[in-house]
């Protein structure tokens, strides 16, 4: 009898642990499920400009980023391009972003026609007037051939999208609606005085500069 009764309680007691095991795999469960529905604590949300919207991340070379912010470029009455800045992480400064290390993307969106000629000079030219003799000497033969990418265009239009991206063990890319064009430009150097034209001390536009750095439009 004593024997049955320990049985007894065995089962009562082993059902029971069962139970509470169950339990806590469902609470554990429930809770996986919740988390899953919850923005991740670094996405970056969406950016709309000028019925232009940036998604709130990108991905270069399977690197995460995130929009830092959105600019517009004008000059005098004409709305050029808009300019969205992912980074790794968020940076509120010129001096933050150019500290960074590893990829980033600068997106321009069309706002009007262009040849991309004038990108050229604006951005080799931009380069040269910004950076110190001695490091654009150094970098001549990548600023040449940068060049001769942007050239390769053609003309740009109005609704382009054009990614300038950056990836350690690349370097400079360009891709316009998703179409390569020209070779990889390697070094990290080249790049940020690239991104020195956009959110430098001395920027080609300063409203556009404050919008990719976070401020509100």
């Amino acid at each position: 009898m004593i024997h049955d009764t320990w049985r007894s309680t065995g089962r009562r007691l082993f059902g029971a642990t069962r139970a509470f095991g169950q339990g806590l795999l469902a609470v554990a469960l429930i809770a996986v499920a919740a988390l899953a529905f919850l923005p991740s604590a670094h996405a970056a949300a969406p950016n709309t400009l000028e019925d232009q919207t940036f998604p709130g991340d990108a991905r270069v070379a399977g690197t995460p980023l995130q929009l830092n912010g959105v600019g517009l470029r004008a000059a005098f009455i004409y709305k050029v391009y808009l300019a969205g800045l992912y980074l790794p992480t968020k940076a509120a400064t010129g001096a933050e972003v150019l500290a960074q290390a590893g990829a980033k993307r600068v997106q321009m969106r069309m706002l009007m026609d262009g040849p991309s000629d004038e990108f050229a000079k604006a951005f080799t030219g931009g380069i040269a007037k910004r950076t110190p003799a001695d490091q654009v000497a150094a970098m001549q033969d990548r600023i040449d051939a940068f060049d001769r990418t942007l050239r390769s265009v053609g003309n740009v239009k109005k609704g382009d999208i054009v990614n300038l991206d950056f990836a350690p063990a690349v370097g400079l890319t360009m891709t316009v609606n998703g179409k390569p064009f020209g070779t990889p430009v390697p070094g990290a150097d080249l790049y940020a005085a690239l991104l020195d034209i956009f959110v430098g001390d001395r920027p080609v536009d300063a409203r556009m500069k404050a919008g990719m750095l976070g401020a509100s439009s």
